[in-house]
């Protein structure tokens, strides 16, 4: 979905929104490079309202546990989060170094410890370095440009950093929403990505803004895969702290001078998080297309976003993407495989645009005009069913040589 024209595009991310301030350091959690952060704390000048959506793996890290409880008081005041150590299956001690984590960040600001969110996210099975930890929570300064060091500092084989923000006018007040995110493998998510953390100075009912990150997950980041593995440490985060003096209209409150309609708010959190979820996929472990399925034409939307996440998860259509190979035959497949209400005789394949299926079969078209475009970095496969009015979207990458050779030694 191209931007709407009420939304405009601002730099900054996190820190676009007003009465947010970031920062990140460099602790030693992960090894030295040039431009590297690895701790970074997210903060606001006001309390938020809170909402946010994780993991539904069974094994999950600690610091989710401590960042979901703060999620359900619902407010909060900043985030805290280290790349380079998941602080997953690590015993009874991560959720002591995920409390006392939270406890030098809430120092720091010279805030309650319970308003803290606590991310972490790396390798798997090592406790957090709480000696650096100690060391460097002190000296990360937070500016209201720091966004980009934030976002930095959640990294871990990211080849770039994720941040985006919008902004858009109610009753001559403006409001922004601004976010970043991370993930570059281990992404297959349900309820979350990685780590995404998205900031709005409007003031937000808590039930408006739940709904809000919960229905833009739903559309965004849950439809996304780069090697069909989900993370144990998952985690979405929306803060609100009404610093624009615009709201949200509550059948609670109907009486707010700057009316916020909750379906513009929605709209503009999606936005944000579709752009974070495509950057995601975009940079997926050693990829070098990204691949968009849209489905069209289902019984409903919800199986129409089944079979295009389908699509992009499965490995068949990966490789073929990456070989430059139109083996439409998998892309039937991924859909099939989803065991939504179709009729196979009905059903149209598209290639960036070039029609190769029709009434469920083969049709007469140039081979090397198809394998020409899947050299392209967008490679868009469109798949209409013809049963219905459903449509649903998802993004995903190829799989090469290089996603397995570097996960083959992600730890030595």
């Amino acid at each position: 979905m191209s931007m709407s024209s009420e939304f405009r595009e601002v730099p900054g991310g996190v820190t676009a929104a007003k009465g947010f301030k970031a920062g990140g350091v460099f602790a030693g959690i992960k090894t030295p490079g040039e431009d590297k952060y690895d701790l970074g704390i997210l903060a606001s000048d006001t309390r938020c309202t809170v909402a946010g959506t994780f993991t539904r793996n069974s094994v999950v890290s600690p610091s989710v546990t401590l960042c979901k409880k703060v999620v359900e008081s619902g407010s909060a005041r900043a985030v805290v989060a280290n790349s380079g150590c998941a602080n997953t299956s690590v015993g009874a001690q991560g959720l002591i170094d995920a409390r006392e984590t939270a406890s030098l960040a809430a120092g720091h600001l010279d805030i309650d410890s319970e308003d803290v969110l606590v991310a972490s996210t790396g390798v798997i099975g090592e406790e957090l370095p709480m000696g650096l930890i100690r060391r460097h929570i002190p000296t990360i300064e937070l500016s209201d440009d720091g966004g980009t060091e934030f976002a930095k500092s959640i990294m871990t084989t990211d080849t770039h950093h994720k941040e985006y923000a919008v902004q858009f006018d109610v009753d001559g007040q403006t409001v922004t929403v601004g976010g970043c995110a991370k993930g570059a493998g281990m992404i297959h998510p349900d309820m979350a990505t990685m780590l995404a953390f998205i900031t709005t100075d409007a003031d937000v009912h808590q039930a408006v803004l739940q709904s809000s990150i919960s229905n833009a997950v739903k559309r965004t980041f849950n439809q996304i895969d780069v090697d069909g593995d989900q993370s144990t440490n998952d985690t979405v985060a929306l803060l609100a702290n009404g610093a624009s003096g615009a709201r949200t209209l509550t059948t609670a409150d109907p009486m707010y001078t700057k009316r916020l309609d909750g379906t513009q708010f929605q709209t503009a959190v999606e936005q944000v998080c579709r752009n974070l979820a495509m950057s995601l996929a975009r940079d997926g472990e050693g990829a070098q297309h990204l691949i968009t399925a849209v489905v069209k034409g289902a019984h409903s939307d919800d199986d129409a976003r089944q079979a295009a996440r389908s699509i992009v998860s499965s490995m068949l259509v990966k490789t073929a993407v990456y070989g430059r190979d139109p083996n439409w035959g998998r892309i039937m497949m991924a859909v099939g495989a989803t065991g939504i209400r179709l009729d196979e005789s009905k059903i149209a394949i598209y290639i960036n645009d070039i029609h190769i299926v029709d009434e469920g079969k083969a049709i007469a078209f140039n081979t090397q005009s198809v394998v020409s475009a899947l050299a392209d970095k967008d490679v868009n496969v469109t798949v209409d069913l013809q049963v219905g009015a459903g449509s649903g979207t998802a993004w995903g990458s190829d799989l090469t040589e290089e996603y397995v050779v570097f996960n083959s030694a992600y730890t030595t």
